[in-house]
């Protein structure tokens, strides 16, 4: 008598992701790696010529500050939207808005405090990794404003709520990533200057 129970495999669920985050995160991999590359070139420069360090300017901080805010309310207006809060939700989206273009502009303040420390683009190895790492953070940060833009002409046009939020979440991610990518090159540059 054969006792063997036969039993049929348990169907598998494929891993699924939207596709459009699945996007959005590849993309944030290869800012990662952008990133991860420039810094390791500066840490090279640094053991080929000595120190490079020069005085960052203060408004690094200020915008550290700003960055921090943006995210805190970016965040509140997810919550706004969860909660299908819409006049709540474009405040705190415009504010969010307006804090981001307070950081680029911030950062072009910078660029000039390092003009008349003469610090320049050409000529000074440190200066030029600053700018460049400051240049590119500012283009993420503009293409996040856009996504911001496009998130807040969404919901005037009722399709963000608490039933349809993948596109926000993708708009508060990039947000978030950018504002924390901020906090590691001030840091970072800070460290090593």
């Amino acid at each position: 008598m054969d006792t063997a129970i036969h039993m049929t495999p348990k169907p598998q669920t494929p891993l699924a992701m939207n596709a459009q985050k699945f996007g959005l995160w590849l993309f944030l991999v290869s800012v990662v790696l952008l990133f991860g590359a420039l810094t390791s070139a500066y840490i090279v420069k640094i053991s080929e010529t000595g120190t490079l360090g020069i005085s960052l300017p203060s408004i690094f901080i200020v915008n550290t500050a700003i960055i921090i805010a943006s995210s805190a309310s970016l965040q509140l207006a997810y919550y706004f939207a969860k909660r299908d809060n819409l006049p709540a939700l474009r405040i705190a989206m415009v504010v969010t808005g307006l804090l981001g273009g307070l950081f680029i502009w911030g950062q072009l303040e910078a660029w000039d405090a390092l003009l008349a420390m003469n610090v320049n683009f050409v000529g000074h190895p440190a200066g030029s990794f600053i700018y460049v790492f400051t240049g590119v953070h500012v283009v993420h940060l503009v293409s996040a404003l856009i996504f911001l833009a496009i998130m807040l002409y969404a919901s005037f046009r009722l399709r963000i709520h608490s039933r349809k939020l993948d596109r926000m979440e993708m708009c508060v991610t990039y947000w978030h990533f950018l504002g924390g990518l901020w906090i590691y090159l001030y840091a970072f540059l800070a460290y090593y200057n």
